[in-house]
This record gives C-alpha cells, sequence and structure tokens, in this order.
C-alpha cells in the first residue's frame, strides 16, 4: 500500500495535505450575508436518523467549493546551437562551451521549459473572498516555492486568480485570496465531537470534475499515517481521489469538520481510506495565517521518540503511554528546566501523551511563553518539572546540521567483551582516537562502537550497523567495553528480555532503540561414550 495525495497534476511532485474553515471576520463587509452552512440547511432524515437524501445539503454547500488550478514552468532540458561538425562555427562552439565549465555534459544551452499544472479544490471561509486549501496543491515542483500562477474557478464558472495570503508546510494548509466579495462560504464545526460511525459528505475536484459529491462515515479518528508531526487525521470511506486535495469534510450539520488531504491506496485511486485534517487542528492554522502570515507554535527543545514495544519492554513500562527524549536541545527551554535525555515524558500540561495525542501536537498548541507542568519517569520514579514553551524555530534553523554517514572502524576490537557479544550479536570496540577521526564522531561523544554484527541478531534486523556508537544501555553509559557488559549482564539478571540501547551515527542525532537479547548458547558438554 502506498499514501497518495488527493492532488490531481500533470508534471508536478507534491508533500502531503490539510485546509480549514474559518468563521467570518468580525466588520466583514458583508455583514448581513449568511454561510451556506447555517442551521436551517440540516437535511431530513429517514427512519433510525439515515438521512433520505444529500440533496438539499448539496446545493446550499456546492457553491462555497472551488476547483484550484496552477501552472508552472518547469525546465525539462538544455537546447543547444547545431553546427555541422568539423565546421569552424562548431569547434568555436565547443571551446566556448568547456570554458563555461559544460563540456559534453550538455549543461550549457538555452533552458527548455514547458507549463506544468495541476488541479486541487479549496473552499470559502468569508464572503470577501479568503479561501484555504493544501499547501502542496500551490506548490510547485521543488517543494518549496510557490506555482507560477494560482486559478480558482467557482461553481458559476467564473475564474479569479489567487494571491497567497499565507501557507504552513508543516500542517500543509495555505490561505489564498481572490478580488471579489458577497462570495458563499461556510464555517466549521467541532471537530472534537466527531464520532466514528458518523456521516460525512465530501465535495470536490477529483480528476478535474468540478463540483463532485460524494458521502460515507467516519472509519477512524485520530490517524496517524507518518506524513506530518502534527498529523491525527479523520479516516472516511467518502469517496476521495486526486484533485480532492483541499477541499472539504462536512458533517449533516453542514459544519465542515475536516479538509480531504490524502488516501491509502495501491492504484492511486479511491479504496475507502482517505484521510482529512480535523478542523480543531486546522482552526488555529487558518487564523494566524491570516493575522500574520505564518504560524507560531509551542517548542520545548527536545527530539523525541515514540514508546514503541521495544523501547517500552527495555525501559520496563508499558507501550503506547508516553514519549522517550533522544537528544535536548542544550540551550532549548527543556534543558533550562532540567529535563534530560533518556527522560520518559508521559504528560504535558495534564495531557496524557499518547500514540493518539502526541508531544508534539500538545506542545505546539500550547501558548508561547507558557509555564507548563510536564511529568516524566526518570530511572523508574515519576517527578513533574515545570517548563517555559519557547517559539519554535524555522525548520532551515532546526535542519543546519547535517548528518554524515560514517567509515567504518578498523581497529580491531579487544577480548573480553564476550558476553555483550552472545547477548545482543554485536562485536563492540573502544572508541579510541583512529577510530574517533575515521567516524567523524565529535570530540565530546562517549560510548563504544560496534565493529560487527551477527546477521541473525535482532540488532541488525532492527538497522544498527558497523560504526555505530553505542553511548548508553538501559542508560547506563558504556564508555568502555567492559561497561556494556555489565549492563546487559544486569539485564539478564533482572530478567529482561529486552535492553534499551541509545546509539549515535556520525553526527546524527542520538536514537533510542530496544534490542531483544539473544539466547544464550548453552555450556559445553562431554560426550558420553
Amino acid at each position: 500500500m502506498r499514501i497518495a495525495l488527493a492532488l490531481t497534476g500533470t508534471a508536478l511532485a507534491v508533500g502531503s495535505a490539510a485546509t480549514l474553515a474559518l468563521q467570518s471576520p468580525a466588520g466583514a463587509q458583508a455583514v448581513a450575508q449568511a454561510p451556506q452552512n447555517a442551521p436551517a440547511t440540516v437535511p431530513s432524515v429517514g427512519p433510525g436518523g439515515a438521512p433520505r437524501s444529500f440533496a438539499d445539503l448539496t446545493a446550499r454547500l456546492q457553491p462555497a467549493v472551488v476547483n484550484i488550478s496552477t501552472t508552472q514552468q518547469i525546465e525539462v532540458g538544455r537546447r543547444l546551437p547545431r553546427f555541422t561538425p568539423g565546421t569552424p562555427l562548431d569547434e568555436l562552439f565547443r571551446r566556448f562551451q568547456d570554458q563555461q565549465g559544460g563540456g559534453a555534459t550538455g549543461e550549457g544551452g538555452e533552458p527548455v521549459t514547458r507549463e506544468a499544472s495541476s488541479l486541487g479544490s479549496g473552499f470559502f471561509i468569508s464572503p470577501d473572498g479568503y479561501l484555504v486549501t493544501n499547501n502542496h496543491v500551490i506548490t510547485g515542483r521543488s517543494g518549496e516555492a510557490v506555482v507560477d500562477k494560482i486559478t480558482v474557478t467557482l461553481s458559476d464558472r467564473r475564474e479569479f486568480e489567487a494571491k497567497v495570503i499565507g501557507r504552513d508546510p508543516l500542517s500543509d494548509m495555505a490561505l489564498l485570496k481572490i478580488n471579489a466579495t458577497g462570495l458563499p462560504y461556510v464555517n466549521f464545526g467541532d471537530s472534537a465531537n466527531v464520532r466514528v460511525g458518523d456521516w460525512v459528505v465530501a465535495i470536490g475536484n477529483p480528476f478535474g470534475l468540478g463540483g463532485t459529491v460524494t458521502a460515507g462515515i467516519v472509519s477512524a479518528l485520530h490517524r496517524n499515517i507518518g506524513a506530518s508531526q502534527y498529523e491525527r487525521y479523520i479516516q472516511t470511506d467518502a469517496s476521495i481521489n486526486q484533485g480532492n486535495s483541499g477541499g472539504p469534510l462536512f458533517d449533516l450539520d453542514g459544519n465542515v469538520v475536516g479538509i480531504n488531504t490524502a488516501i491509502f491506496s495501491p492504484t492511486g485511486g479511491n479504496v475507502g481510506l482517505g484521510f482529512s485534517i480535523p478542523a480543531e487542528l486546522a482552526r488555529p492554522v487558518i487564523e494566524q495565517l491570516r493575522a500574520t502570515g505564518r504560524v507560531r507554535r509551542g517548542y520545548l527543545g527536545v527530539n523525541i521518540q515514540p514508546l514503541s514495544t521495544d523501547i517500552a519492554a527495555g525501559l520496563g513500562l508499558p507501550k503506547d503511554r508516553g514519549e522517550i527524549v533522544a537528544s535536548v536541545e542544550p540551550t532549548g527551554p527543556a534543558s533550562r528546566a532540567g529535563i534530560r535525555q533518556g527522560d520518559v515524558i508521559v504528560k504535558v500540561n495534564n495531557q496524557e501523551v499518547t500514540v493518539d495525542n502526541t508531544l508534539s501536537y500538545i506542545v505546539a498548541n500550547t501558548p508561547i511563553g507558557r509555564s507548563v507542568p510536564i511529568e516524566l519517569i526518570r530511572d523508574g520514579q515519576r517527578r513533574t518539572i515545570n517548563v517555559t514553551t519557547a517559539e519554535r524555530p524555522t525548520e532551515t534553523a532546526l535542519n543546519a546540521q547535517t548528518a554524515e554517514e560514517p567509515d567504518e572502524p578498523t581497529a580491531t576490537p579487544p577480548a573480553g567483551e564476550a558476553s555483550a557479544r552472545q547477548s545482543l550479536g554485536i562485536t563492540l570496540s573502544a572508541l579510541t582516537p583512529e577510530v574517533r577521526r575515521q567516524l567523524r564522531v565529535a570530540e565530546d561523544a562517549r560510548g563504544v562502537v560496534i565493529a560487527s554484527l551477527n546477521p541473525n541478531s535482532d540488532a541488525a534486523r532492527q538497522g544498527l550497523q558497523r560504526g555505530d556508537l553505542i553511548v548508553s544501555i538501559n542508560q547506563r553509559p558504556t564508555t568502555t567495553v567492559a561497561a556494556a557488559a555489565a549492563a546487559v549482564d544486569a539485564a539478564r539478571r533482572a530478567g529482561r528480555d529486552t535492553v534499551l540501547l541509545l546509539f549515535q551515527r556520525g553526527t546524527g542525532p542520538a536514537r533510542f532503540i530496544g534490542i531483544k537479547l539473544m539466547a544464550p548458547t548453552p555450556p559445553a558438554t562431554t560426550p558420553r561414550r
């Protein structure tokens, strides 16, 4: 199965997805105009609460949904001048190409471009032309810059060129504006009250077929499909296809409860697994984009990992409750408050940290500058630390430090570490100055190096490699091979079958991983004769 975004395009590569609907702001020009999803639009229902028809609801909501098309000039090659081989012009051109660095690579010459287009959906959130769509709908092939032109087509076939008010790649949402007034618009509902099994209606522009309406139910809530650290999608079986990106998902009261975003599909078409960003997540993003053109989020300054089954087993904790701190930014709020690497954060501001309610989501929606209590587990003991949140830096700042692939160590592993080799399936080596240089490990880094792995070990299956630095085992520093062996032996004596490793690869960030211990080798016996 693969994730397919609900965006139709001929040449543009896209990211993930989102969208939302916003209340008409105070002081809007058309103050007497009512939203298309006013309470009077509730459709009649039949026995058992099932709708007799979606026709009345659709007639009121469809005018607020628009088709979005984009165009962009992309380079597809280079056109080089052609001269008869061996002629003076041909020789002159070749010398010029060599001087410019083009040579025989074909990098010189005039760029050859063509117009690429894509299609998506959106909807108005005010009568004066503000509308919402996905960021990936208006993002070019590079995944960063906005496309050259955005055209919005209304249900009455009128077309307008739109300008970008603001966009947020992390949530995959964008706010656009067209120069028009008196437009049909919709409000959003409270997606926190949506329940699995509720009826929903999707309206959008699948495959360029504008004004398409589909219906289904909410299949699941708080879905995480690996598209974003802030995702908690509404899953629906309402038919969603390419081109639906940015279109609204309505409840039976006509309120926008989600923004159609992505699908799971082996072919790229609908198979009943569609995902929508909930309105509760989208609303604050759109409000900030409208007010300032950018989004501010809370920030702790920690790199975290989910408490997966193997990591939880290594710590002796239940899984899916809390997240473990893999690293702490030295000058960040968490460091100043005393949070350490290896702490398991289980509650933030009285909200449980779970798979459905992640640490990133809670912190991002915490007001900047507010002191919040954070409950964590350290060395098996619960404690509470107050942390004052800061503003999340830009993605450029966060990604400034890049990791490099290390060379493999050539040092010969010392003797005396049979326990670690038999229990973990890895042979360890001391971090000598020579090995440190080969691996390009920071001078302040401490640990032991993996010299080889048993291919049948869990360590190999989990992706550990020769040259990785083991920083700690079960949160005990492993500055020597003997210390690593002692930590493994202590885990066996405690009756654990999994240990928690903190490892680092090259200059990348350290990460926790749970490794199952190998079955002990039975002692050799003398055969009976």
